[in-house]
């Protein structure tokens, strides 16, 4: 499957079921009462981590989910089913965020962490519900609160204990396939690797993976050859291998400019990488077998880092030489550097709906082609209509009295509403005439 680590997507959660309106009808019980029953709750959207995924490729082919609706409610006050939530598998390591404003909701780490990424709807009440010892008949039943709806972006960055990393063509495909049971496409040419790779270190007391991050060019940290999709790969590692390529020496790209190249990477894109335990890796040396310049390159540059306290390999990935040295410090060193483990978590956007409705009540006016139209935007009461049933007797009633509360009628006219203009608040629109009894119809 194609490695991807980025997709946009629209979730929206089902709509609460209609409450029900009806009336008990059984013999020998005279003026049964109002019986109808609530609406079910709809069902949510949940984006869940798990291991058994490693790329968001399907979410690029889908990109607009939504859960079950609410089942109505029925007579003889049964509740209606609630709608079933709709869970969406991610890979561990994908991070949650607000399309528009970018903030981070969740960062799911550990599988089965969850996101609760759209709350579904409150079912509508039954008109059992209304029933009061001044009203006892009551027709009324409320519709279901529509489901919540965002469009978030999601971002995957790799789980891995070990970054390998180098510039293009230094043989770190190799290097992973010689140290794990990854097996990479491999050939001899720049930008080998486009994707990262994963291979896994099996020892006997652990499991280590190690991430190949696609070759670094000069700028990556300016996003140059894709530098900010590959560098973000790094960010979840423990510990680095710096992998330099000794074949380039002849080409006048000494160990120690390639090493200060990639350096110079990680210092613009986040310094804090540079703090990593990390190893340098000198690879193909068996070209310095037959080639003096090579060797004394080597001595020089292992010389050059044992002055910096950093630890020097000198391996070759196609021949096997030293592998079992390095496979040996990486081990001890992601030992001593493992990271706690934790429970999964669940993430929710938090709404405060009592504070929705304390919310000042906001007038938009809109130029058409048929007059204006006034918008009303105050969160509550744009879902709060959408759940009257118009059809029902008491419904405008119940909407007249919502509006006076907020003082819509009073915000029009000072906006400059005129008879025949129209109004829309959430789904609602609706033409205005002005009454004495400020009846809005």
């Amino acid at each position: 499957m194609k490695f991807v680590d980025t997709a946009k997507i629209i979730v929206e959660a089902g709509k609460g079921g209609n409450g029900c309106s009806s009336f008990r009808r059984e013999k020998y019980v005279p003026k049964g009462g109002p019986d109808g029953g609530d609406g079910g709750k709809g069902g949510d959207v949940i984006l869940e981590a798990s291991n058994n995924i490693h790329t968001l490729a399907d979410l690029t082919y889908q990109r607009y989910y939504k859960a079950e609706n609410g089942g109505n409610g029925l007579s003889s006050n049964r509740h209606g089913r609630n709608g079933e939530d709709l869970i969406i598998k991610v890979p561990c390591g994908t991070i949650i965020k607000d399309a528009e404003t970018g903030e981070v909701y969740a960062d799911l780490i550990v599988p089965g962490d969850r996101f609760i990424a759209a709350r579904g709807g409150r079912g509508g009440l039954g008109n059992a519900r209304f029933a009061s010892s001044r009203r006892r008949a009551p027709r009324y039943a409320e519709k279901g609160e529509p489901g919540e709806k965002r469009t978030l972006n999601l971002e995957l960055k790799v789980l891995a204990d070990v970054g390998l990393v180098g510039l293009p063509n230094a043989g770190k495909s190799s290097l992973l396939a010689a140290m794990s049971n990854a097996n990479p496409l491999i050939a001899n040419y720049p930008f080998t690797t486009i994707t990262p790779n994963l291979g896994v270190l099996k020892t006997d007391k652990e499991r280590i993976v190690i991430a190949d991050i696609p070759g670094l060019i000069d700028g990556a940290h300016m996003n140059k050859g894709l530098g900010h999709a590959f560098l973000r790969h790094i960010e979840r590692t423990r510990m680095l291998l710096f992998v330099l390529d000794l074949g380039r020496e002849k080409e006048g790209y000494s160990l120690i400019k390639q090493w200060q190249t990639l350096k110079k990477e990680f210092e613009h894109y986040n310094r804090a990488l540079l703090e990593l335990p990390h190893l340098i890796i000198i690879n193909k040396i068996d070209l310095a077998s037959s080639d003096s310049d090579l060797k004394q390159a080597v001595e020089s540059t292992t010389e050059f880092f044992m002055k910096k306290g950093i630890k020097v390999f000198t391996v070759s990935a196609l021949h096997g030489d030293n592998i079992e040295e390095l496979m040996a410090s990486i081990s001890q060193i992601c030992r001593k550097e493992s990271l706690p483990k934790r429970e999964p978590k669940t993430y929710e956007v938090h709404v405060d709906k009592e504070y929705e409705k304390t919310i000042p009540p906001e007038i938009v006016v809109e130029k058409t082609s048929r007059g204006k139209i006034f918008r009303v935007k105050q969160p509550f009461l744009e879902k709060k209509v959408q759940m009257y049933n118009y059809d029902i007797e008491g419904s405008i009633d119940r909407l007249q009295r919502l509006l006076k509360s907020y003082e819509i009628e009073e915000l029009l006219k000072k906006a400059g509403i005129k008879e025949g203009d129209s109004v829309i608040i959430g789904n609602l629109e609706f033409e205005y005439i002005p009454d004495t009894d400020t009846d809005i119809e």
